[in-house]
């Protein structure tokens, strides 16, 4: 009896080493899966290479503003009174939301792309403010600024006009 035991122990535990040997064989020749975050981080490269290489139209009726370095934008809005701007910079559009000054200049800022324009009579200057600072474009006049000498369309100057 004994050795029909031992015999029958030995026959489970060899059944359970080859079992496993099977397993381990059958995965040492197949390729290792790769992780599906791996998958999800392909599917955001290329979706944020999809939304750079996204061209926005330009907005129907933006004044075109010339910059220094050949740098342009494009701004739509009634910038005397709106709330809000469009920008046309870099082929996208942009949002601005006006937010209130004690200087008299007049100042679009979009928290989510970090981008800020600030206007003065003379010029407009636009702003990244995501990191440094930087300054993206300066001396940005309109054509009418720049060829008759026009003052920018600002809040304080439509005040000023309107008296």
């Amino acid at each position: 009896m004994n050795k029909s035991l031992l015999t029958a122990l030995v026959g489970a535990v060899s059944i359970a080493f080859a079992g496993v040997s099977v397993d381990a064989a059958a995965q040492a020749g197949a390729p290792p899966e790769k992780p599906k975050t791996v998958k999800k981080l392909k599917k955001s490269k290329k979706h944020e290479a999809a939304a750079a290489a996204k061209v926005d139209p330009m907005p129907e009726g933006a004044d075109k503003w010339s910059c220094e370095d050949n740098a342009v934008l494009y701004l739509k809005g009634d910038m005397s009174r709106d709330a809000v701007m469009t920008l046309h910079w870099n082929n996208k559009n942009y949002k601005l939301p006006r937010v209130i000054t004690s200087t008299g200049a007049d100042r679009f800022f979009d928290t989510a792309s970090g981008l800020d324009l600030v206007v003065i009579p003379t010029k407009a200057m636009l702003f990244d403010d995501t990191g440094d600072r930087q300054r993206l474009a300066d001396e940005c006049k309109t054509d009418d600024m720049a060829n008759h000498g026009a003052l920018a369309p600002t809040q304080s100057n439509a005040l000023r006009n309107s008296q």
